[in-house]
């Protein structure tokens, strides 16, 4: 081996140091004495969706505000100065064991605090006698009915859903298969006044068309042959006070059209075989994927039921409209189906940067069902290898589609990253060019090309 200087040696030790850290199963978070995040390794990424590019330079309140993860460890050990534990949730799922140390100065001050996170799931591996008296807990939204999104466009959907969903105006909720329109269903009733009455789902096209009415409306006694002789309650009815789901509303026919628009307009109906109206109070949230206006100009959909439903309109983006979910919704499905099969399978990063590249025409569901695939047929690890031919054969076409169309594109975009990411983390152009071998004024200038929004923050 050949001999170094002190100050390569010093180097090669940081850089090993940090990869070593960055293999830790372990979550390893350094706060300053203001409580700003200096450093965390990459288990950030599987319990929060969120790259240490992400995270490192903020505020350590911030992101505990946004619900990253619920408690926080932080007030405590500020106060007592001691070390401290504590059982943490993060937002996508992760069951975590967090121990913070507090670094002192010399005047008895704060000076660092290093947190520590163990995942329980590792240890209820080592008890599977007891797992399943384990809590379990919703992975398509937290016990507060949050979503598991890092999107702009989500966010900015939830926080219209929070102003309409108090209301009990009709909600017609639009997008492709598998983007999540029931769970937004569900999120909407869970905020709203109704939330402590029924919410019941009805998949319009799952039910044969001669008994969907029924099912809506239900029937009084002697209705039709091989009916119960007391008659039953509808969907409808039973939900009274709550909220009726109306999925692939599309699906629903002609004929139970017009009723249904009775029930949005007055708020009552007859049950099939019936003559006595019935009153109810509901609301109605509808979903499809389909194109309502062009199955009202086909004579397909009545006009006025499509202009009642869609009293508030809201759109739903397809997944590959919002690839800074797929980490945060990859690891929430890792974290669910682990719990479920009592695995503790853990995704290479080559892999989860294939994910990334792949369109998604299935959406959210369709990566839910490949993790779950993925955490039965994998070993420890899940490779690129374990991947659906469906998946990798289309990702290379992506990936090349996503390529920079010229050399001095591709050159702009890697500095860009770069300069961006060490100026995240080291906010000085003079560590930034010792960080990439670079003169001061040339970081000075490239921080000021690339990373203005960051300056200003």
């Amino acid at each position: 081996m050949k001999s170094t200087d002190s100050t390569e040696s010093v180097e090669m030790t940081l850089q090993t140091l940090l990869k070593i850290l960055d293999h830790s199963s372990d979550e390893i978070f350094v706060l300053d004495g203001e409580k700003r995040i200096l450093y965390v390794n990459k288990a950030c990424e599987r319990h929060y969706g969120l790259k240490p590019t992400d995270v490192i330079g903020k505020n350590n309140v911030d992101l505990f505000e946004k619900g990253y993860w619920t408690p926080s460890i932080v007030p405590e050990v500020f106060k007592r100065k001691k070390p401290c534990y504590m059982k943490q949730q993060t937002y996508i799922g992760a069951e975590l064991m967090t121990s913070a140390i507090p670094i002192l100065n010399d005047a008895g001050e704060i000076e660092l605090v290093v947190t520590t996170s163990t995942e329980t799931q590792t240890y209820k591996m080592l008890k599977a006698n007891e797992a399943s008296s384990e809590s379990k807990l919703t992975h398509d939204e937290d016990e507060t009915g949050r979503f598991i999104t890092n999107s702009g466009k989500i966010n900015r959907i939830l926080t219209f859903c929070e102003k309409v969903a108090p209301t009990d105006s009709t909600i017609l909720i639009q997008g492709e298969s598998g983007t999540g329109k029931g769970v937004l269903a569900h999120f909407i009733h869970r905020i709203s006044k109704r939330k402590s009455k029924p919410f019941l789902t009805i998949n319009c096209a799952a039910i044969p068309e001669e008994l969907l009415e029924s099912e809506l409306f239900g029937y009084s006694k002697g209705a039709f042959t091989g009916a119960n002789k007391t008659g039953k309650r509808g969907l409808i009815e039973s939900a009274d006070g709550g909220t009726v789901f109306l999925d692939e509303i599309g699906e629903i026919p002609l004929a139970l059209q017009a009723k249904l628009l009775q029930v949005i307009q007055d708020k009552q109906f007859i049950p099939v075989g019936g003559s006595e109206m019935k009153k109810v109070d509901i609301r109605i949230v509808a979903a499809t994927n389909q194109n309502l206006i062009e199955m009202v100009n086909d004579k397909r959909f009545r006009e006025d039921l499509f202009y009642r439903l869609n009293v508030i309109d809201i759109q739903l983006p397809p997944l590959r409209e919002r690839k800074e979910d797929i980490i945060p919704l990859t690891y929430n499905f890792l974290n669910k189906f682990n719990e479920r099969y009592h695995e503790n399978k853990v995704i290479s990063e080559e892999c989860l940067n294939l994910l990334i590249h792949y369109s998604w025409p299935g959406n959210v569901r369709q990566l839910e069902n490949l993790i779950e695939r993925l955490v039965l047929i994998s070993d420890s690890v899940i490779l690129m290898s374990d991947l659906p031919e469906m998946i990798t054969e289309n990702v290379e076409q992506v990936t090349q589609i996503d390529l920079p169309t010229s050399l001095d594109k591709a050159l702009d975009e890697t500095k860009r990253i770069l300069i961006r990411k060490s100026y995240q983390t080291y906010k000085s152009s003079r560590k930034v060019a010792k960080d990439l071998s670079i003169s001061q004024t040339k970081a000075s200038a490239l921080i000021r090309e690339f990373c203005e929004d960051l300056m200003n923050k």
